[in-house]
């Protein structure tokens, strides 16, 4: 029989943080695949994306939220309320936070949102390859001033450094509990909805301005050929203006091209076989402001 101070330790941990700070680069790492869309524009992740590492002693459930922000739209309001949700539910509260840029208002804005958690709330100051270490007790000082941390962690997630110690201190302060999941599984969503995050992925990569937060992606089959172990994919871009859809498209298809070329790399190395990868784009007008069009494109205020 196990002795106590071995039992086996997991629990749910919330990486909240203002838009662009590094959550979905952390995510990534630590489950070892892409399973959240990376992007150097604000507000990426639009959904809970549930990331689950698993060891001999312990399983930790990441929930990647959307960055928090004062939102424009039904689809922003969706995005801070998920984000405010997760707070109710999870073991641990990551604040991540951007080494390189000063406090400003978006981070305490989190700040006056976790004045009532009784939930341990870590400060993880990511991006630290990019400031002198000299610089780090200032910002630890300027945030410590604000709110009482649990455990103050410097980390550079694009890179791994102090990663693994983060991992450490957040299994300290898990309950012991069960295996929620297997131990080959790194995420709860299905695979149809991140083939879906990887499209939109090279859509926000390869295009500007307002295009990227008037996108989504619908997949309307997945079929599988096992003689030939090829997937054949068709997905639609939903745009919500007439002249999105002809920058999406690009000048003869060109741009269109290039977002499925890029995509279909990654659905490849995410499936583990050849992908056709069929892309179509529609219009939707302002899809964003509609309840309706937003449940259909996954959008499910009611799981949350």
């Amino acid at each position: 029989m196990k002795q106590n101070n071995d039992a086996f330790k997991s629990g749910f941990i919330s990486i909240i943080g203002r838009p662009n700070v590094g959550k979905s680069t952390f995510l990534n790492h630590v489950v070892g695949q892409k399973i959240a869309i990376m992007s150097d524009k604000p507000q990426t992740t639009r959904n809970k994306v549930q990331g689950v590492v698993t060891s001999e002693e312990s399983q930790l459930i990441f929930i990647d939220t959307p960055g928090i922000h004062k939102p424009k739209h039904k689809l922003g309001d969706f995005m801070v309320k998920t984000a405010r949700n997760t707070l109710k539910e999870v073991d641990v509260i990551m604040f991540m936070v951007n080494a390189d840029e000063p406090i400003g208002r978006g981070d305490r804005f989190v700040i006056d949102m976790l004045e009532n958690t009784e939930t341990p709330v870590f400060l993880v100051i990511n991006k630290i390859d990019l400031v002198h270490p000299d610089d780090l007790f200032k910002i630890i000082t300027t945030y410590t001033s604000e709110y009482n941390f649990a455990e103050i962690v410097p980390i550079s997630a694009i890179n791994g450094n102090n990663v693994e110690r983060l991992m450490e201190t957040l299994t300290k302060y898990l309950p012991e509990g069960p295996k929620y999941y297997p131990d080959d599984q790194v995420t709860d969503h299905p695979e149809r909805f991140i083939i879906s995050e990887l499209i939109r992925e090279k859509v926000l990569h390869l295009t500007r301005e307002e295009i990227p937060h008037s996108v989504a992606v619908v997949i309307e089959k997945i079929d599988r050929e096992d003689s030939r172990n090829m997937v054949n994919v068709m997905a639609t871009i939903i745009v919500d203006r007439d002249s999105q859809k002809g920058i999406v498209i690009g000048k003869k298809g060109a741009l269109l091209k290039e977002i499925g070329t890029k995509a279909r790399y990654d659905i490849e190395m995410l499936l583990g076989s050849k992908v056709f990868l069929e892309l179509w784009v529609k219009v939707q007008k302002d899809w964003r402001n509609k309840p309706g069009q937003l449940k259909e494109f996954g959008f499910r205020e009611d799981e949350y």
